[in-house]
């Protein structure tokens, strides 16, 4: 046996350009250099991607959220492309937000089922396991044929929460289907749950029925994974209002914020709203009463502990 000693690879960080504030907060987390790389664009808008430096038996990790463009969607496979052809050991996509994950299921006639389109892509172009952050819904992760971390973005949220010093706080959910979510915030925040009661004549309208529980006098906290019309949270923190509730927050993990949604949270009697930065949110969609929380250390414990073989749902006990 020779004296020559086994190489022992570490890993590199990649970032897509759909969220390059985010990495940089991995990055620093991580006490480490982000890959270089190349993304740009030929005339016609076609994307190029080239890893400008050696990754060969390295384990990367290629942080993209999948939010519309679908150009971030392409730019993601073809960095998982890139890094497979460097010889790579190991790929993670890196995920904070799950693009087309609302398209879960065949509710209708001839629709698409684009969480599973997209699981298959991300497979198929080379990636070895995904990290994402909340989920739309928790079986979404069997869409998948490769290994899946779940991560929560509520210990970032509740963090918060926990310093403001709420008077005799109530986590509300915005539907039944938030009612697990909700109450596991409830939980971390030793409040009540009370859940809202909506019905949907059409996508991305809702109208709020009714009210489950005691929120008179009480200081109330919207919680939901995302929001993108805010549509459900405006008319939600108003029945809440009417039914004598004393303050309202909204939060939520991703904030799309799409369309009137920015006007419609402006307006609403709502105090505060807190998001994280899994979605890069741009000027001129920030508002006076919007607070941004980074989940960059919460990515960064998750991609190191995922190096390092050990086990990610332990950042939750």
């Amino acid at each position: 046996m020779d004296n020559a000693s086994v190489p022992r690879y570490g890993f590199k960080l990649l970032s897509g350009t759909a969220n390059r504030p985010l990495s940089v907060e991995i990055a620093r987390h991580l006490g480490i250099e982000q890959c270089r790389s190349t993304v740009t664009r030929f005339a016609d808008g076609e994307i190029f991607v080239r890893i400008d430096e050696n990754i060969r038996g390295n384990d990367v990790f290629i942080v993209q959220p999948t939010n519309a463009p679908a150009d971030n969607i392409m730019e993601l496979l073809l960095l998982i492309d890139a890094a497979k052809r460097a010889s790579a050991a190991r790929v993670t996509c890196v995920m904070p937000y799950y693009g087309y994950s609302r398209q879960d299921r065949k509710d209708q006639p001839r629709v698409a089922i684009g969480a599973k389109l997209m699981a298959n892509m991300l497979a198929r172009a080379g990636a070895d396991r995904v990290l994402g952050i909340d989920f739309h819904q928790h079986q979404l992760q069997g869409f998948f044929d490769i290994p899946v971390d779940h991560l929560y973005a509520m210990p970032v949220l509740s963090g918060y929460f926990k310093r403001k010093g709420l008077r005799d706080p109530v986590i509300v959910a915005p539907d039944v289907g938030a009612a697990k979510m909700a109450r596991g915030f409830a939980k971390r925040l030793n409040a009540t749950l009370a859940i809202i009661d909506k019905r949907r004549p059409a996508a991305n309208v809702s109208e709020v029925v009714n009210v489950v529980g005691d929120v008179q006098g009480r200081d109330c906290i919207l919680a939901d994974d995302m929001i993108d019309t805010a549509g459900t949270v405006s008319e939600g923190a108003r029945a809440l209002m009417r039914l004598g509730a004393a303050r309202v927050f909204v939060c939520a993990t991703h904030a799309l914020l799409s369309g009137p949604a920015v006007e419609r949270l402006q307006a609403a009697p709502i105090d505060e709203v807190i998001v994280t930065d899994t979605i890069l949110t741009p000027d001129a969609k920030r508002f006076e009463k919007l607070t941004v929380l980074s989940v960059g250390e919460l990515l960064a414990k998750a991609i190191r502990f995922t190096h390092q073989e050990q086990s990610v749902s332990s950042l939750f006990d």
